[in-house]
Formats: C-alpha cells, structure tokens, sequence
C-alpha cells in the first residue's frame, strides 16, 4: 500500500486542467466551472492549444508552456492523447493526476493497451493516477471541485469514496438538501492506479476525517484491500457498500482490469475491526440505512 504523493492529490496549492474549454455542456467547461466557482484559493492554469484566454484566465497551449509545475493535473482530452500528456506531465514534474477521460478498460483490448501504455509513462516519474473514467474528485474544506459534478457538497468529516460515477451524483443530489458535507467525495472510476485500499491508508491518517464510506463494485487487491480496512477501522468507521449480488450488478465489474466477479472477494467485517461495517446497498437512493436519517 502506498499513498506516496497522495499530498499533491488532495492537498494541491495549484491545478492545471488539461483540456479546459468554453464548449457548452463539454466535460472541459463543466470542469473549469467547477474549479472556479469553489473557493480554491490555489493557482488555476489552464491548457488547450485552441484558446489564448478562458473564464478571464490565460490558456497555455501545451504543458511545457506552463510557467511552474503544478501539484495537480486534471485530463479530460481524448483518451488517445492521454498516454502523451502523463508522460509530458511527469517529465515537467508533476506528481499526481486525475484521468476524468473515459474510453480505456471499459472498452475492451485496445482500451485496456490505452490504459496500460498511461501506466507506463506515470511510472518512471512515481505520478499517482486517479482513474480512468471518473467523475473525479472533491475536498471540500479547500474549495477544490476537480469533478465534472454537478453539485458542490458543503464541508463535513466524512469521506464518500465509490468506483461508481452515478452513485456519487446519487449521494450529492440525497446529501444535498440534507445540508450533509463530505471531507473528500473521490470518483475512483476504473482504478488504473489509485485504489481503495489507498484512500483507506489515506483517509485513516486524515484528521479532518471522521468516518469512511465507500462504495465498492470490484476489488483488483484483495488482501491490500483488507488490511487497509482493518487497519482504518481502529482509528474510525468504516462503511462499505459492496454492489455485484446479482446479474446485473456483476457488469461494472468486467470493466476493471484485474478484476472479474469469481475473484472479487466476498467483504465482511474484519474479525478485529469492531468499527467496520460491510453491507450490501440499500434498495433505493431515496431509502439510506436507517443511522444516516
């Protein structure tokens, strides 16, 4: 387990988006928006070599072009083009992005190449990877909104972590009028690098986090996985909701590389994490365990 460079991940002093756009309704637009409008007090660069000025910032055409390095990158380019821009990040430095693009495990042989070849270039540089095919993630305390969401959740001292983009939309839209915030809501989408065992090693050290609730299709380290959970649970509760108890809920789970339903392990309560809850989900969004209302 490693949370190497996890600092520059969730607490970044400044961000590039790679791919910013003005395009209505792009996942470059809904992302830049996001970024603005909550509260980051850090540094906002923007790269895309169609445009010279966006929201009233400059734009950079490539990420050489940028005059520092910035803790984060956010993708959301072509997943053609990605491979490239990771091994152009990493050469300039940065340590941690978020990969928001889809089109990589999900999509068979060619996409699963895609994913290892941005593997491939992150690893020299020990660049830590959130995603692919996420909504990207949240830390409310900074005001940092690195997610194509459409709601910004207040902040709070619980940490929402799922594979599961509509799942995270699901929570925000229940969370929401509830006036429920998050210490952190992270899109984990196809776990290329970034897993729940790291945000579980993560979120345990964090003292702005008082419990974890996590939201699990597949799990690609069994074992990783459970001792991060154990290892969580002395220090908070920990909730997992585990998805793939029937046909249908199987399916997200063949898009994980290394993970297929006969291997996914079956999650139950470390015998020695008395703080560990493992579930199957609730029946509706609209009906959440009985100790959330």
């Amino acid at each position: 387990m490693s949370v190497r460079n996890f600092d520059r991940l969730f607490q970044p002093h400044s961000v590039a988006l790679i791919g910013a756009s003005d395009r209505p309704g792009s996942v470059g637009a809904v992302v830049l928006r996001n970024l603005s409008r909550g509260g980051f007090r850090g540094e906002l660069s923007l790269v895309n070599p169609h445009h010279e000025t966006l929201d009233g910032l400059p734009v950079y055409r490539t990420i050489a072009d940028l005059p520092s390095a910035p803790d984060l990158a956010v993708i959301v380019t072509p997943p053609d083009t990605v491979p490239g821009l990771i091994a152009e990040l990493g050469a300039r430095g940065i340590k941690a992005a978020v990969v928001i693009t889809a089109g990589f495990g999900e999509l068979g042989g060619r996409g699963r190449a895609l994913q290892q070849a941005m593997l491939d270039a992150a690893r020299p540089y020990l660049l830590r990877l959130v995603g692919p095919n996420c909504v990207g993630i949240l830390v409310p305390p900074l005001g940092l909104d690195a997610s194509f969401s459409h709601l910004a959740p207040p902040p709070g001292d619980v940490a929402f972590v799922s594979q599961s983009g509509a799942m995270i939309t699901a929570m925000l839209d229940w969370t929401a009028p509830r006036g429920i915030g998050f210490s952190h809501v992270v899109s984990l989408g196809d776990m290329a690098d970034v897993d729940f065992g790291d945000m579980l090693d993560h979120l345990a050290g964090d003292p702005g986090t008082r419990a974890i609730l996590l939201y699990v299709e597949g799990i690609t380290h069994g074992r990783k996985f459970m001792s991060a959970a154990r290892a969580a649970a002395w220090a908070k509760p920990v909730l997992v909701l585990k998805a793939g108890h029937s046909t249908a809920g199987l399916a997200p789970q063949r898009r994980i590389p290394g993970c297929s339903p006969a291997a996914t392990p079956s999650i139950r309560p470390p015998s020695a994490a008395p703080e560990c809850c493992a579930s199957t989900p609730w029946p509706s969004c609209s009906t959440p365990p009985r100790h959330w209302r």
